[in-house]
């Protein structure tokens, strides 16, 4: 008897019945195209993994903030394939601990800690001392740290700070270490930059120092990372023979404490979206592979003062390709950090 009502109702409803099937198969197909598409684009902004197997054991690396974020996962990689690494922090008591996870995760107990603050360059300088005092080589030196989008601030010697931690601070620890490397090469040196120098023109030589003039959060970390560029670009020409490479490269937008001060700003929108917004950057294990390649790639041990993206070649800005820029860039950083 209830078979018989159920049936009834059934009947009675078919045409409801067949409406609801054919929308709830709609309604999947939806679904399903929406989560290849989302799984597209995660795929897409992830972007390439090196998958290079190359061992590096015997090599000195030294990795500028590499406590945090792309700069202690690419210590993590290279200790794995056995490197010797150099974490170059300010905070000593941060360096320590990343230092920890860096061992307990690849394995290798060859993880050194040294201090090394790049808004000073008496800091940089007793760093590199210190460097050419214990170390015998160095082999691959990765500008790793850097600020970004921060309220306007000096250095110890009175530079703004974007320009004098993610340029002359580097500046000043790469031509200090120069000689070294010269000596182990072949050698590698790699400058992190950003796809964010293509949102600024041309250096303002007269201002960029100090830009007392006129400050933006945002084209002051532009421009610093447009000198990443062009100081890698004359740094190739400037090691012609040397067998020491140079390389700069974008890891990618990605999930770290860099953008911190612009968390600040956006906050409320941060957390209310934040689950969205990192689905749609890189993680700090994904921005590190260009950082990697870079190291280590077979394909790159003759090629220099390149920039790189997703594990492959790239072509920066038509400013960033300046040659008389690059030169006078140099030229003045020269003068600014009293080389």
């Amino acid at each position: 008897m209830v078979d018989a009502r159920i049936y009834s109702i059934i009947m009675e409803n078919i045409e409801t019945i067949q409406e609801c099937v054919v929308d709830n198969k709609i309604a999947l197909v939806t679904i399903a195209i929406i989560i290849v598409a989302l799984w597209g684009i995660r795929k897409y902004i992830k972007g390439a993994m090196y998958t290079g197997n190359r061992r590096i054991d015997g090599k000195t690396v030294i990795i500028t903030g590499g406590n945090t974020g792309i700069g202690k996962e690419t210590a993590i990689d290279l200790a794995k394939r056995g490197a010797k690494v150099i974490i170059a922090c300010r905070d000593m008591t941060r360096a320590n601990a990343a230092a920890d996870d860096i061992t307990r995760i690849s394995g290798s107990k060859e993880i050194y800690v040294r201090q090394l603050d790049l808004a000073s360059l008496k800091s940089v300088r007793t760093f590199a001392e210190n460097i050419k005092k214990t170390e015998k080589r160095i082999d691959i030196l990765l500008n790793n740290a850097g600020v970004m989008a921060c309220p306007y601030g000096k250095t110890v010697d009175g530079f703004e700070m974007q320009f004098g931690v993610n340029h002359l601070g580097h500046f000043l620890l790469t031509n200090l270490l120069l000689d070294l490397m010269k000596k182990s090469a072949p050698s590698r040196i790699i400058n992190v930059s950003s796809f964010a120098h293509v949102f600024t023109g041309p250096l303002d030589f007269d201002d960029i120092a100090k830009r007392e003039k006129s400050y933006s959060e945002s084209r002051a970390y532009s421009q610093s990372k447009l000198c990443n560029i062009l100081f890698t670009k004359q740094l190739a020409s400037r090691l012609t023979g040397t067998g020491v490479t140079t390389y700069s490269l974008h890891p990618g937008s990605i999930n770290t404490e860099l953008a911190r001060h612009m968390r600040v700003k956006v906050k409320f929108i941060m957390e209310a979206l934040y689950f969205i917004i990192t689905f749609f950057i890189k993680t700090p294990y994904e921005g590190a592979q260009t950082n990697i390649y870079c190291a280590v790639e077979e394909s790159l041990d003759n090629e220099t003062g390149k920039y790189y993206s997703d594990c492959a070649e790239t072509t920066p800005t038509k400013t960033a390709l300046d040659d008389g820029a690059a030169k006078k860039l140099w030229e003045l950083s020269e003068k600014l950090v009293e080389l």
